[in-house]
């Protein structure tokens, strides 16, 4: 048996592979072990009549050799003592926005909602974003072997201002910061900051700091600062899902992950998004036959997990 895991900061989630498809997940919190292999040793002892052979982990860490250093918890392990350890033949570690990118060739129909016009070429470039605590970035190639991820920093690009209300951010975010990257606008704390950007802009007090609290008020409609807040989150977004398109020809597709965007796909899908998407000049024609779609699925870290190991684990 085959088995993947989520591994985040506060939780490790932790399921089985039979195919295609995952089964049995389990959430445990990392603060109860003292080392990933006690962790996933409690997932093996809950099925002890199974035996697992091989793994893959999405850690939320940078994946640059053997050696892992959890980010956001006490967790440091080397991958070839992990894969002793656990006795397995085969041991998988990859970063786990790259376990985002690779479920995204495989998601179905109902595990994604399309935002405008496009289809989807086969076998052409993927492009996947997720606005979360920050704003990961990668994109999918096809190649001989399957589907490979390419390592970068996109969302560290610059913010590129488009209108006159991003411009404000923009030198908002400069002010504040020195410097405006795209995931000072594409985050939890990004949506903070265009409120109190907006706020400067339109003088009027800036009373809320929680990007929930922002999200519902603007949702329910219960504050216009708020609703032009999600309203400029939407259109930046949709510039920046343009930008990903171009960079690559994403004729596979431009998919939005993360945490934010699945909570509220009826707003983007009524909002600028797609406007702002097409909105490339000369090359609008390029892009628009483009699809984009927000991922709702829940598990898709699990769901890349399975599709790397499947992929690359030939048993």
């Amino acid at each position: 048996m085959k088995f993947v895991a989520d591994v985040g900061g506060t939780n490790i989630r932790i399921a089985q592979v039979d195919g295609a498809s995952i089964s049995n997940i389990k959430k445990y919190l990392c603060a109860d072990f003292a080392t990933i292999t006690g962790a996933i040793k409690a997932y093996f002892t809950e099925y002890s009549n199974v035996t697992f052979s091989a793994g893959c982990l999405g850690v939320a860490c940078p994946v640059t050799g053997d050696k892992i250093s959890m980010t956001n918890n006490h967790w440091d392990f080397s991958i070839a003592d992990l894969q002793q350890e656990l006795n397995l033949n085969w041991l998988g570690v990859i970063n786990d926005f790259t376990a985002v990118a690779h479920a995204v060739p495989v998601l179905s129909d109902q595990q994604k909602f399309q935002v405008g016009a496009g289809s989807i070429k086969e076998n052409e470039n993927i492009a996947v974003f997720g606005p979360g605590t920050g704003l990961g970035v990668k994109h999918l190639a096809p190649s001989a072997d399957g589907w490979l991820a390419l390592d970068g920093e996109g969302g560290h690009v610059d913010f590129a201002a488009v209108d006159e209300l991003d411009i404000a951010i923009l030198r908002f975010l400069t002010k504040k910061l020195g410097h405006a990257s795209a995931e000072e606008v594409l985050s939890g704390r990004g949506l903070v900051q265009i409120y109190q950007a907006l706020s400067e802009y339109e003088h009027s007090e800036a009373e809320l700091t929680d990007a929930a609290d922002i999200t519902e008020k603007a949702l329910n409609g219960s504050c216009a600062l708020c609703v032009a807040t999600l309203k400029q989150f939407c259109k930046i977004l949709g510039s920046f899902a343009g930008n990903l398109a171009l960079n690559m020809g994403t004729r596979g597709g431009v998919y939005i992950g993360g945490g934010i965007a699945p909570r509220f796909t009826k707003f983007i899908q009524e909002s600028e998004f797609r406007a702002r998407f097409e909105a490339k000049g000369r090359f609008k024609d390029y892009v628009v036959g483009i699809p984009t779609f927000i991922i709702t699925e829940p598990d898709h870290g699990l769901i890349g997990a399975m599709a790397y190991l499947n992929q690359n684990f030939k048993g």
